[in-house]
């Protein structure tokens, strides 16, 4: 097993992996910034090491000082958690030839799934259903990329292929925008991500996102921990998550699981995974992998009893999975609202001192925070500060359970998303299940 990690990232999820080390008997080294001295898994950690000041682009994004850390602390391996440089294939790579693991996929896998052009040709190589699109790069030919996105059939959508959290896509509903769409979108691709490759696929109008948790291991072993329906967002951001989806059954369950597995088998994976789909009319349609653990894990832990981050710690030891896919089976339903310090009307981040913090409980109730009274959440990074998942026998006992939390949690001093979680709980909508991922945009006026 491994002896000694650094935990390459910061709040919650460095936390939680310090949770699993603990289990493990791994000791931890917590690297940070000079804004984060008092992070609740930094005055826990083992050894802690001081990486740069506040900005993220001269502490949690500097590689050298990350490997240097785990140098002089004589670690063996890095966890880089999600965020930040977790899907790096260029750290990945880095932190290999510096003769350290890296708790995650091989670098090659990583830059293979981060290029999106090649991601769908792996995907469709394995069976994985894509969506109807180019197939590739967009040339220069517009005849000819007028002719695909007549077969593909308008609305079509302009995607970047190195693009990713909703930046560099562009929606064409008419023949007459399509090359001025594709040149638009090539330009800010190279300004965005050095990188002007573009492509070309069906625009769905009206779909949810359904994602697949995966794990692989070393030695040719894969399965999946059934799906998550992330489709309420604002901004391509994902405020609520849920396992199972609602009106997934086991035979499409079953289907799209198992050419996860072979995807992932085919491309040498092993980590922890998550094939992403929009899913519309009963079909499913693959968008990207996120080659790392994902924010709303939780849920899929709640509804398996799998802990996923300690089967990732065992793979990168180079142990088999302790799981085969027949042990998996899906128990109840487990939500996750992600708290976030921010006004919950005008989303703008809030920081600040937190003067009183109290953690709701009850059954199937699980807090993944770092924050305490007498914190001081700082401005310069993400305002998620926490997480709260509730799980129940069925969707409407995890839903009551979770109106319950929201009721009982107290975070003063600074300004919160729970009023927004709680209106939301009280949506018909949502609480029929199923809504698609403009829903909520449209339901607060934003589109």
């Amino acid at each position: 097993m491994l002896e000694k990690i650094v935990i390459a990232n910061r709040g919650e999820i460095a936390l939680r992996i310090q949770r699993a080390c603990k289990e493990m008997g791994i000791k931890t080294v917590a690297v940070h910034s000079s804004a984060d001295n008092n992070l609740k898994h930094v005055l826990l950690a083992d050894e802690t090491v001081c990486i740069g000041p506040a900005p993220s682009t001269e502490s949690y994004l500097n590689m050298p000082a990350i490997i240097s850390a785990a140098e002089v602390t004589d670690a063996v391996a890095i966890h880089p958690g999600y965020g930040f440089l977790s899907e790096n294939a260029d750290f990945a790579e880095r932190v290999e030839s510096s003769g350290f693991t890296f708790v995650g996929p091989p670098s090659s896998a990583i830059r293979l799934m981060g290029d999106k052009v090649s991601a769908i040709q792996a995907m469709k190589s394995a069976g994985v259903p894509c969506v109807p699109g180019s197939d590739g790069p967009l040339g220069d030919d517009a005849d000819e990329n007028l002719r695909m996105a007549r077969e593909i059939g308008y609305p079509i959508i302009i995607k970047a292929s190195g693009g990713g959290g909703g930046r560099g896509m562009r929606v064409v509903h008419a023949e007459a925008s399509l090359i001025a769409a594709i040149t638009v979108t090539k330009a800010e691709a190279r300004a965005a991500f050095d990188n002007d490759v573009v492509y070309m696929e069906k625009f769905l109008e009206r779909p949810r996102h359904v994602e697949f948790q995966l794990l692989a291991d070393n030695h040719g072993n894969a399965v999946y921990l059934g799906e998550r329906d992330c489709s309420m967002q604002r901004r391509h951001q994902k405020v609520i998550e849920e396992a199972p989806a609602p009106g997934i059954d086991d035979e499409q369950r079953k289907r799209i699981g198992e050419r996860c597995v072979r995807a992932c088998q085919e491309i040498g994976y092993h980590s922890a995974g998550t094939f992403e789909f929009l899913y519309q009319d009963d079909e499913f349609y693959f968008i990207e992998m996120n080659t790392r653990l994902q924010v709303e894990h939780p849920v899929t832990e709640m509804i398996t009893g799998v802990d996923i981050v300690r089967e990732q710690l065992s793979i990168a030891a180079g142990e088999p999975l302790s799981i085969k896919q027949e042990d998996i089976r899906i128990q109840g339903h487990a939500i996750e609202c992600r708290i976030n310090a921010e006004d919950p009307k005008t989303f703008m981040p809030s920081p600040g001192l937190i003067s009183l913090y109290h953690a709701p409980g009850g059954p199937g109730i699980r807090v993944d925070s770092h924050i305490y009274s007498g914190y001081r959440v700082p401005p310069y990074y993400d305002s998620m500060i926490g997480k709260l998942i509730a799980h129940g026998g069925n969707r409407d006992v995890a839903i009551a359970r979770m109106k319950n939390a929201l009721a009982e949690i107290v975070i003063e001093g600074i300004k919160t998303n729970v009023p927004l979680h709680q209106e939301i709980f009280q949506h018909a909508a949502f609480q029929a299940g199923g809504t698609d991922i403009h829903y909520l945009e449209k339901r607060l006026g934003l589109v």
